[in-house]
């Protein structure tokens, strides 16, 4: 066969395979909405088999690598085949350093492979565990992950789950129901909205329009591996104030972020506490918002997002107005006691840049655990901020009941206040400065900049 023939049947293929694009599947639709234009280049193009389409591309004109299980291939089921093309993509994610985004989409394995079909999945298993952690991996569920394929979201830094179209469970909404005798709906069991109340999803879509817009800006605010840092993006003015009085909650962290703009993750876990990502002076970086009181499922979350700032190198700002730990019931005692230890050591062990400001209340456990100075680079305060072991009330009640009987209880409050307050930390060396709410923005991006250069030796 010579030269022309073989060209001949290169352009039969790719025809064919053209064909087979503009009848297009749902995995291949994402594929193309998540990259840029024109940017996907398949892998494997001609192993046909396997029910996943595999490549790379550009987000922003940065390399991603994708893999999307093909529900309209036999129903994405995983086979031994697939398993090739998923490790051959991870060994390239993990060899050039770039994002990888999943995008499971399957009833399970292929049961006739037998057991060498659980042995396949293992090794992918194995292999995305390693990368996570190396290079961001991030799930998108807009259809069935389930048995296995659950694993892909539970194993990846970060999963975006659709509403009215993600399940992700081990079992069958079916096989769950007939165990406990409940008819209870896939959406109910492992929909979106159980995934992120539970902490298995971070983002929650209402299409996948929006859930592919999301992975995009994920994607934009994380390094393309933990030997990179996150891309600066020029931006908002450097020395942009804040509004006096600061405004509270997520509210501050907007208006500490470049152009208001912040991504809040694991909001669905309910939590007074809560974590974002955002740039600051152009920095990407992670935000920990701590209020109120902190209880077991509050500081598991925001141990598990230092973790997870600290494997990709972005600064982390902590923000404080928490009286400490909440008072469990009595069977929650342990479980509080083991998240509040995990949220101290991941800050401990956090060896990215660290900022904590004090903006009212640091109790007890508030202070020790997020903004110690054995913990926290530098550790700015608000002129209302308060630094004791005991919520000033507790102060009062316990220190100061005697007096009670001829004071009121608003001045002894004041006086408590007074002794332990910004002024107070200062001088003890608790803070390293005490600084108007307003350049609050100024100092976190003067801090940034000076922590760029950080470097730990163990």
């Amino acid at each position: 066969m010579d030269f022309a023939e073989r060209m001949l049947k290169l352009k039969e293929r790719r025809d064919a395979l053209a064909q087979g694009d503009r009848e297009g599947s749902a995995a291949l639709k994402r594929v193309l909405g998540l990259l840029d234009a024109g940017s996907f280049i398949q892998t494997d193009a001609f192993r046909t088999g396997g029910h996943i389409i595999t490549g790379y591309g550009l987000i922003n004109a940065r390399p991603v690598y994708v893999a999307a299980q093909d529900a309209a291939d036999q129903g994405g089921v995983m086979t031994v085949e697939q398993s090739q093309k998923l490790i051959k993509l991870m060994d390239l994610a993990e060899s050039t350093g770039a994002p990888l985004v999943l995008m499971p989409d399957s009833l399970g394995t292929k049961v006739a492979e037998g057991p060498q079909v659980l042995a396949a999945f293992a090794g992918v298993f194995a292999r995305l565990s390693r990368l996570s952690g190396y290079c961001p991996v991030i799930t998108l569920l807009a259809g069935q992950a389930a048995g296995i394929a659950a694993q892909f979201a539970a194993l990846s830094d970060l999963t975006v789950a659709v509403e009215g179209k993600a399940y992700a469970a081990p079992f069958a909404a079916s096989v769950v129901n007939a165990v406990n005798g409940t008819s209870a709906k896939d959406s109910e069991l492992a929909g979106a909205e159980a995934l992120c109340r539970g902490g298995s999803a971070a983002l929650k879509a209402a299409d996948e329009d929006e859930a592919l817009a999301l992975i995009r800006d994920l994607v934009d605010l994380l390094p393309s591996s933990s030997y990179e840092n996150a891309p600066f993006e020029d931006g908002d003015s450097l020395n942009r104030l804040l509004q006096t009085p600061p405004p509270e909650g997520e509210k501050l962290v907007e208006a500490l972020c470049d152009e208001g703009r912040v991504l809040p993750l694991f909001a669905g876990q309910q939590t007074e506490s809560s974590v974002y990502l955002g740039r600051i002076g152009g920095y990407a970086c992670g935000v920990v918002l701590a209020r109120g009181r902190l209880e077991a499922d509050g500081c598991g979350k925001m141990a598990r997002f230092v973790r997870f700032c600290d494997a990709y190198d972005l600064p982390i700002v902590t923000l404080v107005d928490s009286e400490g730990l909440a008072v469990p019931e009595a069977g929650r005692l342990s479980a509080l006691m083991k998240a509040s230890g995990e949220l101290l050591s991941a800050y401990a062990q956090a060896t990215s840049p660290k900022v904590a400001v004090l903006c009212g209340n640091a109790v007890g456990a508030a202070y020790v655990n997020l903004a110690g100075k054995a913990l926290s680079d530098l550790t700015y305060a608000w002129p209302t901020a308060y630094v004791a072991p005991l919520s000033v009330d507790a102060a009062v009640q316990t220190f100061m009941a005697e007096e009670l009987r001829e004071q009121s209880r608003e001045s002894l409050a004041a006086r408590v206040f007074d002794s332990a307050d910004a002024f107070a930390a200062a001088e003890a060396g608790l803070v390293d400065d005490v600084i108007d709410p307003a350049e609050t923005r100024k100092h976190l991006i003067a801090a940034l900049e000076l922590l760029q250069t950080k470097s730990t030796v163990l």
